[in-house]
C-alpha cells in the first residue's frame, strides 16, 4: 500500500476535481465536507472495490499525529503533527450560540512580531491548502461534530495568511463551496499582519470573506519597534490597500490591536489610530496582552485598556476589548509556539 506521503491528498483538489464522476463525486464530497469522515471504511455507500482502489491514490488524513489539551474555559488546543514531521495548531473555541475555530496557514511565521511567540519561532514553511482545511475536519470529528456544525472560522493562528495567498485561497474556496463547508463569507475571517499587495488580491477575488487588519500602533516608528518586518511596508501604504478593499467591497474592516505597557497604550496613540480609519466602516478589537516565557513585554494595566477603548469610542471607533481564552493551556492570542503546557 502507498505511503501517505505518496497519495494525493484528497483535500488539496477542488470539489469539481474529486475522483468518480456525478453522483460518485458528489458522495465522495458529502463524506468529506458534510459528514466528516476520517476513514474510507466510513463510506459505507460506495462500492467497496472503488473505495479500495482510491484508498491507493488518495489520502484523507494531512496528520501523523494529534494531541489536543483542553483549557478550563472549554476551549481546546490541538498541536498537529504534520506528514513530514514538523508542526502547526489550531485552537477551538466553544460559545452558546457558535462553534469557533482559530486556524493556522504556516509552520511558525515570517512576521517576528516580539509580543507573539509564534513570532518567535521564526518561520517553517506554508501550509497546503489540504492542511488548512484539515485542521477544521480534524476539530470537528475530535469534538463529535460533523464539520459543517462549525460555522466560524478565523485565519489568527500560526502564519501570515497573505503571504500563503495560493493555499490560503484555495482552502477558502472550499471552506465556502456549496459542496464544501458551505460557509457563509460573513463568518470567516482572515487577519494579516498588513500585506498591501495580499490586501488587493482579496479586493479583486470576490469571495467576501471578512478582513481583520493587525496594526498594532499608529505610527510607523512604534509599529517597526514591535513587528520588525513592518519596514517592508509604512502605514500609509498599508492604509491605501485598506481603503481600495473597502471601496472595492463595502465590507466593514475588523481592526486587532495587541497593547503593550508603555510602547503602543498611550492616549495619543488611540487619537491617532482613529485618525486613519475616518470615513471606514471599521470595528477595533482591543487584545489585552497574553504573557508567554522570554516575552519583552508586560500587558497595559486594566484601567489603562478600558481608557485607550474609550478614547476611541469618543472618537468614532465601535470598540471591544477582546479577552482571550485557552491561557492556561497556551491557547490565547500570541501564545501559539508548539509548547505543550506545564
Amino acid at each position: 500500500m502507498a505511503l501517505p506521503q505518496d497519495q494525493t491528498p484528497l483535500l488539496s483538489l477542488p470539489i469539481e476535481e474529486l475522483p468518480g464522476q456525478g453522483y460518485r463525486r458528489a458522495q465522495l464530497a458529502a463524506w468529506l465536507y458534510a459528514k466528516g469522515a476520517r476513514q474510507w471504511e466510513e463510506m459505507t455507500d460506495l462500492p467497496k472495490a472503488l473505495r479500495a482502489e482510491w484508498a491507493k491514490q488518495y489520502r484523507i488524513s494531512e496528520f501523523a499525529e494529534v494531541t489536543p489539551f483542553p483549557s478550563q474555559d472549554g476551549s481546546v488546543k490541538y498541536l498537529f503533527t504534520l506528514l513530514d514531521g514538523q508542526k502547526t495548531e489550531a485552537v477551538y473555541m466553544p460559545y452558546l450560540n457558535r462553534k469557533t475555530i482559530c486556524i493556522s496557514s504556516m509552520v511558525g511565521c515570517p512576521a517576528g512580531c516580539t509580543f507573539c511567540a509564534t513570532g518567535r519561532m521564526g518561520f517553517g514553511r506554508n501550509l497546503t491548502a489540504a492542511e488548512i482545511l484539515d485542521q477544521i475536519l480534524f476539530t470537528a470529528h475530535h469534538q463529535g461534530h460533523t464539520p459543517r456544525e462549525i460555522r466560524n472560522v478565523v485565519l489568527m493562528g500560526m502564519g501570515e495568511p497573505l503571504l500563503n495567498v495560493d493555499n490560503v485561497f484555495a482552502a477558502l474556496e472550499r471552506m465556502l463551496h456549496p459542496e464544501g463547508l458551505a460557509m457563509s463569507p460573513r463568518r470567516v475571517t482572515l487577519s494579516t499582519v498588513g500585506i498591501p499587495r495580499g490586501i488587493y488580491k482579496m479586493a479583486e477575488w470576490g469571495l467576501e470573506v471578512r478582513l481583520a487588519l493587525s496594526l498594532h500602533a499608529p505610527d510607523d516608528e512604534t509599529r517597526q519597534q514591535i513587528i520588525p518586518t513592518a519596514h517592508r511596508y509604512s502605514i500609509a501604504e498599508i492604509m491605501e490597500a485598506v481603503r481600495h478593499y473597502y471601496a472595492q467591497t463595502g465590507r466593514r474592516i475588523t481592526l486587532e490591536y495587541t497593547l503593550l505597557k508603555g510602547i503602543n497604550d498611550h492616549d495619543w496613540q488611540a487619537r491617532a489610530l482613529a485618525q486613519h480609519f475616518k470615513g471606514i466602516s471599521v470595528h477595533m478589537n482591543l487584545i489585552p496582552w497574553n504573557p508567554w516565557e522570554g516575552a519583552p513585554h508586560q500587558g497595559t494595566p486594566r484601567a489603562q485598556i478600558l481608557k485607550f477603548a474609550a478614547i476611541l469610542e469618543q472618537q468614532g471607533i465601535p470598540t471591544s476589548v477582546r479577552w482571550s481564552r485557552g491561557r492556561d493551556v497556551g491557547a490565547a492570542c500570541g501564545q501559539l509556539a508548539l509548547k505543550q503546557p506545564a
